[in-house]
């Protein structure tokens, strides 16, 4: 997969990369945003509860668009996403 391909299901780029359907492209975005949010929200369930579901939406694209998170694995979100944090409130 190409560049633009992350990219885009990161939410850094609008732009379909050639060869892909947009609506395709945009259904895959919404899963790595949700499986993001699950997984993330199963360890640290009080952010969730604090900030709200608007704050935490935009906490979740900040963090899938930003992160070094470069792990097929959903299981691997949970350090990413505390190194995501770190460098946030730096």
């Amino acid at each position: 997969m190409s560049p633009a391909f992350f990219d885009y299901v990161r939410g850094r780029s609008e732009v379909v990369p050639d060869g892909y359907a947009e609506a395709g492209m945009r259904a895959y975005r919404h899963l790595v945003h949700l499986g993001a949010s699950q997984l993330v929200d199963a360890h640290f369930p009080r952010v969730r509860q604090e900030l709200g579901e608007e704050a935490w939406r935009c906490l979740i694209e900040a963090f899938v668009r930003q992160s070094a998170w470069t792990s097929p694995y959903y299981g691997d979100l949970k350090e990413a996403f505390l190194a995501f944090l770190a460098r946030e409130a730096a």
